[in-house]
């Protein structure tokens, strides 16, 4: 019978850029399972809430909700990695930094690094697609959406012509 490795090794994270976006939440005892730390399933939820209010921070307040209702833009997700470094508890405020990693032609990636105290808890990379939300069809971001995330990212990650 083949042995099969199945060693721990982290996702691929790089590091995160100066002036991510700083996203403050409590974690509160609502928020624990048994062992008195955050229940595993809230730590996605926490990395999902902080690239919303990355959106409402450079959109003018407009998230999820008002993308996909108002502008009828959706970005279902498609892909979602997280590796957990520390655990997460009530004792201290969450910072979640957020910032966008790669735009391609119909979609985007956000990197979120979980913080506590100074100590990095978890690490997540996300991917959406933009769709026009009433159609579920995929297609390119707005414009104005595309400038901003451009702003946000290094070239290197800028999709290529051609």
């Amino acid at each position: 019978m083949k042995k099969v490795d199945i060693t721990w090794k982290p996702i691929d994270m790089d590091r995160r850029p100066e002036g991510a976006y700083c996203y403050r939440m409590n974690v509160t005892w609502a928020d624990c399972d048994p062992a008195r730390i955050a229940y595993t399933g809230r730590l996605p939820y926490f990395a999902l809430d902080a690239i919303n209010a990355w959106w409402e921070e450079h959109l003018d307040g407009a998230g999820w909700f008002q993308l996909e209702i108002d502008r009828n833009v959706g970005t279902p997700f498609v892909r979602l990695e997280m590796d957990f470094l520390s655990p997460v508890t009530p004792r201290h405020t969450l910072l979640c930094y957020v910032w966008p990693f790669h735009l391609g032609r119909t979609s985007v990636t956000f990197r979120v690094d979980g913080e506590q105290n100074h100590i990095l808890c978890f690490s997540a990379k996300t991917v959406s697609v933009f769709t026009v939300a009433r159609e579920f069809k995929k297609q390119p971001p707005p414009e104005d959406m595309r400038k901003i995330i451009e702003a946000h990212i290094s070239c290197r990650d800028l999709p290529h012509s051609g």
